[in-house]
């Protein structure tokens, strides 16, 4: 196969289109695509000693071979060998499948043996055909990804080519392998792609050989380079200094003295934090982290008055309506009565409204913005944006992060950007994929936040989940019932909300219940929710749209009906709208059995922990990275070898190595970079 011709996008044939699906065009991408398994080839096994359950290959002479219609069509066919005979079946074929298996001729076939009714039989085997001088290969084969219609030949093929073609000199000074104990690279890659079969199989499929351990250190090496350069770019660039001022009246100290409460340590410390980042003259790029409740918003507004004190705007931004009305609320009351001009922007505003609020932020009459991501259309434009606030980071898309910080003053003056996230990232995450962002976390929750208990029960016992919720709108508290999550249909969510709303109405006739879902008008929604915040509903029922930014201290009993369709980090942010207040709060994660075992395990999680950070680590444990990262998986396709659980060893070896060669070696990091992202970088940028 021509590999500079699949580089080009005109001309392609059918196998390179397909190729280009699995992103293989230039040398280097054959190269690095790897088997996922292997097969073992270099062996005969004797018909007469197959066992059930074998994966075996064997060879042998085709006795007969017959299309049969009973029970259904199928091709049948034995082949003899000195030690027995083996049936061979297949339920669906190719003519050129029967004329293979002719009468006499020699082949070899890889399966599975089973026992079938007239003995040992493989279902579906590969089969080749071979004559007696036909040599066995001396190396494990390898099974690579693919996609319909690229079969393995075909890719066995391009890839022996790739590996004449490419440059395989190694991207690593040797000092940098012998430290680690590093494997060459073009060894590794020539192993990997065609391992002799003394090498341990076992060791292959695990990824643990030294071959495999010299890949995924390459993969994270360039990761932590591609991060590393993204933030000494950002050094380059310029920001505002927005230095903190001791002034008495300053909007800040103002806004401290007139708080309702006392700043918690943690919220004093990660506030000195981004204070010192705001004085300095290239962009903050900084990650807020803390549990529910924890108390950002107001780390956010402080930071914020800081902006405008230095004669700066700032804009908060969150990802959904109830969200930024949230911020939006707390921040009014906290910063109007200081004079400061708080606007608000959403889609879902009349016109006349939408152009006023646009109107406020272009002429700089507004000082802070809060809104969705209508704050980042086109025909918003602000006087002097000076801090870009985005709340639960990891639902907007790199672009939509990008567009926010672009309102700044101009191509030669950025912003400084907080980000906030409830969801805690683990060490492993924060070390690999966010190492390009400075992380504060506010570890401490403010006093008098009573941790919530969690009861794990079935569904059988819903009846006593109904007599609780009685019970408690009788004491005068405040429920939430959560809608199971049907992610195969938003309609189907939809219509499960509201027959749940109507079957508790039946069942709990003395209670005042409303209904809340992401279909309902923003008005009717934002009425539903200020009747429950005053009171006037006993019972909510709602969908997710719950998840983030409703805050009724009065609610202390919340019900997750069919917890197990949950994720961890969904069930915690969940949990975390009850415990809001002084009283003891209870949130009932009902679900149905059976369970499978990860439902089980996110269960059992739940009811053991409420810490934000062990349930990010074991959640980590049984999903992988995708949740943590959101729209950063976008580069997820870059971890294609590492584990990002079980390699962090080699992910603190990466992590250390990177640092040296910034510092000693940028030509090996231009080189190293070129292998392994090929312009991939940006997805790790925003």
């Amino acid at each position: 196969m021509d590999l500079q011709a699949a580089s080009d996008d005109t001309g392609l044939t059918p196998l390179q289109r397909k190729m280009r699906k699995l992103g293989l065009s230039g040398a280097d991408d054959f190269v690095l695509h790897l088997p996922i398994r292997y097969e073992d080839e270099t062996r005969l096994t004797p018909i007469g000693r197959l066992l059930p359950g074998m994966w075996a290959q064997v060879e042998g002479v085709v006795t007969r071979c017959e299309v049969t219609y009973r029970p259904r069509r199928q091709l049948v066919a034995a082949i003899q060998d000195d030690t027995g005979e083996l049936g061979l079946r297949f339920l669906n074929f190719y003519p050129s499948q029967q004329k293979q298996l002719a009468a006499g001729r020699r082949v070899r076939a890889r399966g599975e043996a089973r026992g079938g009714f007239f003995g040992m039989e493989m279902v579906h085997p590969r089969v080749t055909v071979a004559d007696e001088h036909t040599p066995l290969p001396d190396r494990l084969t390898p099974v690579y990804p693919t996609t319909e219609g690229l079969p393995q030949s075909a890719l066995r093929k391009a890839i022996a080519n790739a590996l004449e073609q490419a440059d395989l000199s190694d991207t690593l000074p040797a000092w940098l392998r012998e430290r680690y104990g590093l494997m060459a690279f073009e060894e590794a890659v020539r192993l990997l792609h065609a391992p002799p079969p003394d090498v341990a199989t076992q060791s292959l499929v695990d990824r643990a050989h030294p071959a495999w351990l010299r890949i995924k250190f390459d993969e994270l090496l360039a990761q932590q380079l591609s991060l590393a350069r993204a933030r000494a770019a950002r050094r380059e660039k310029r920001a505002p200094p927005l230095p903190p001022s001791d002034a008495p009246d300053s909007l800040v100290n103002r806004l401290l003295h007139t708080l309702p409460f006392a700043l918690t340590g943690a919220q004093q410390r990660v506030r000195s934090e981004i204070a010192a980042d705001l004085s300095k003259p290239h962009p903050m790029q900084r990650l807020l982290q803390g549990d529910v409740g924890s108390g950002k918003t107001v780390v956010a507004a402080l930071a914020a008055a800081q902006a405008i004190d230095n004669g700066y705007q700032a804009a908060l931004m969150a990802p959904t309506e109830i969200l930024a009305e949230q911020h939006f609320r707390k921040l009014v009351d906290w910063l109007e009565p200081l004079s400061v001009k708080v606007a608000w922007l959403t889609g879902s505003l009349a016109p006349k409204a939408r152009r006023e609020a646009a109107a406020m932020i272009e002429s700089g009459e507004a000082h802070l913005a809060v809104g969705t991501q209508a704050l980042i259309q086109q025909h918003v434009q602000f006087a002097r944006l000076g801090l870009s606030i985005v709340d639960e980071q990891h639902r907007f898309g790199v672009g939509q992060r990008l567009a926010l910080r672009n309102k700044g003053g101009g191509a030669d003056e950025f912003p400084h950007q907080l980000m906030m996230s409830a969801t805690p990232i683990p060490r492993t995450l924060a070390m690999t994929f966010f190492a390009d962002l400075d992380v504060s976390v506010i570890d401490e929750l403010p006093p008098g936040r009573v941790p919530v208990i969690t009861k794990l029960l079935s569904e059988a016992r819903r009846e006593e989940v109904i007599a609780r919720i009685r019970e408690a709108a009788r004491t005068g508290r405040q429920v939430y019932w959560v809608c199971p999550l049907v992610e195969e249909s938003e309609t189907l969510e939809l219509q499960t909300a509201v027959d749940t709303y109507e079957a508790l109405r039946h069942a709990l006739p003395e209670c005042r219940v409303g209904l809340m879902h992401g279909r309902l008008p923003a008005a009717e929604k934002a009425a539903v929710m200020d009747a429950f915040k005053r009171g006037e509903l006993d019972l909510l029922v709602a969908t997710t749209v719950i998840e983030v930014g409703v805050d009724v201290p009065n609610a202390s009993l919340m019900v997750i009906e069919h917890a197990e369709r949950f994720g961890l980090a969904q069930l915690h942010q969940l949990r975390g709208r009850v415990g809001r207040g002084a009283a003891e709060s209870v949130c009932v994660l009902l679900y149905q059995t059976p369970l499978s075992q990860v439902a089980k395990a996110r269960l059992r999680t739940m009811h053991e922990t409420t810490d934000g950070f062990e349930i990010a680590r074991r959640d980590l444990e049984l999903r992988g990275p995708g949740e943590f990262l959101g729209v950063r998986q976008s580069g997820l396709a870059l971890m294609r070898f590492a584990d990002l659980e079980n390699d962090l060893e080699i992910a603190e070896q990466a992590h250390e190595a990177a640092a040296d060669l910034m510092a000693r070696a940028p030509d090996v990091v231009s080189a190293h970079l070129a292998r392994w992202m090929r312009g991939r970088e940006d997805f790790l940028k925003a």
